[in-house]
């Protein structure tokens, strides 16, 4: 039978502190949130690895699910900056482990997820593991949601080949959104940050992951 405490420490000596994690809170907060339950019982083994894992297949690749590699995650994590008492929206939050990692680095956090079953799914495991202060919601991922807003911190779980512009107004002053940006074949992990009406950009570092479905670029016809 596998050690999971153990496997969870292993993952965060070998993949997280390795690769420039030093946030002490972020650290302990994915040394206390059990992976393992966050994906399909068939998974469970497989919970720790340096790899995306999958949630859900699909008929295309653009329908597919993944829970994000633990390093890279928690690099974009550190990004975030996320203080105690931020309010955060987790797009893309899928089986619920983002939310109920983040949930504990802020004061409050949104999970949205655009698939019903996925968000179901979610919210029955962030009330099983005694998550207070997080609640998911189901919606268009593009469209963020602004009713809770407006956020500290937007994260998107996963590539994306454009954030749209109805994301940032969600954004309080001085708040954060981090994405990584599909460029090519490599992502970036992308910083943006909206002060005075403005919002800035900085790219961090590149990042590998699987993109997050509804955030490709619209066509652009040429005549």
């Amino acid at each position: 039978m596998t050690d999971f405490s153990l496997a969870r420490r292993n993952m965060v000596e070998s993949q997280i502190r390795t690769n420039g994690v030093t946030d002490r809170r972020l650290i302990a907060a994915l040394l206390e949130v059990p992976r393992e339950r966050f994906v399909p019982a068939t998974m469970r083994q497989l919970a720790y690895i340096d790899e995306d894992l999958p949630l859900k297949e699909g008929a295309s690749a653009e329908d597919r699910r993944w829970l994000m590699e633990p390093m890279p995650f928690a690099r974009l994590a550190q990004l975030a900056e996320i203080g105690p008492n931020d309010l955060v929206l987790d797009i893309g939050c899928a089986s619920g482990y983002s939310t109920a990692v983040l949930a504990r680095l802020a004061e409050s956090v949104v999970g949205l997820e655009a698939d019903a079953d996925l968000a179901s799914r979610a919210e029955s495991r962030l009330v099983d593991e005694g998550v207070g202060n997080a609640a998911i919601v189901t919606g268009d991922m593009t469209a963020g949601y602004e009713s809770q807003g407006p956020y500290d911190v937007i994260f998107i779980e996963g590539a994306v080949e454009q954030v749209p512009s109805a994301l940032f107004a969600q954004l309080r002053e001085g708040g954060r959104l981090v994405a990584a940006v599909a460029d090519g074949p490599v992502g970036k992990a992308t910083l943006f940050r909206s002060v005075g009406g403005d919002v800035s950009q900085w790219v961090a570092f590149d990042v590998n992951v699987h993109p997050l479905p509804g955030f490709e670029k619209t066509p652009e016809f040429v005549f």
